[in-house]
């Protein structure tokens, strides 16, 4: 059952501190996206790709099953699209009927 809103009673009451505490947190989210937003500069001023760190870290946040499954999604797909050559997979294939060792990427 909702608690209904009363005027100057407890559900209004309840009802504003929630809406305080989400304010707060909102605030504390804010500044901690600051935060990060200056540790990409930095890295970004010590010569580091902070594209390739970003994509690093929602990397990272992903179990090992969910990332495998992933990459091999995105390998099916460029081989659908003529780009095998660029797996790490084409690659190995190409040295390996050439003769010519391809460096992996």
């Amino acid at each position: 059952m909702e608690p209904q809103a009363e005027g100057n009673g407890v559900a209004a009451e309840e009802l504003k501190q929630f809406i305080e505490r989400i304010e707060r947190l909102e605030e504390e989210k804010a500044a901690i996206a600051g935060d990060i937003k200056e540790v990409y500069g930095e890295l970004k001023g010590r010569g580091f790709d902070a594209k390739a760190v970003r994509k690093l870290v929602q990397m990272r946040k992903k179990p090992p099953e969910e990332r495998a499954q992933e990459d091999a999604i995105l390998e099916l797909y460029m081989q659908a699209l003529g780009m095998y050559a660029d797996t790490p997979l084409g690659q190995a294939a190409i040295a390996r009927a050439t003769g010519i060792p391809v460096a992996l990427s």
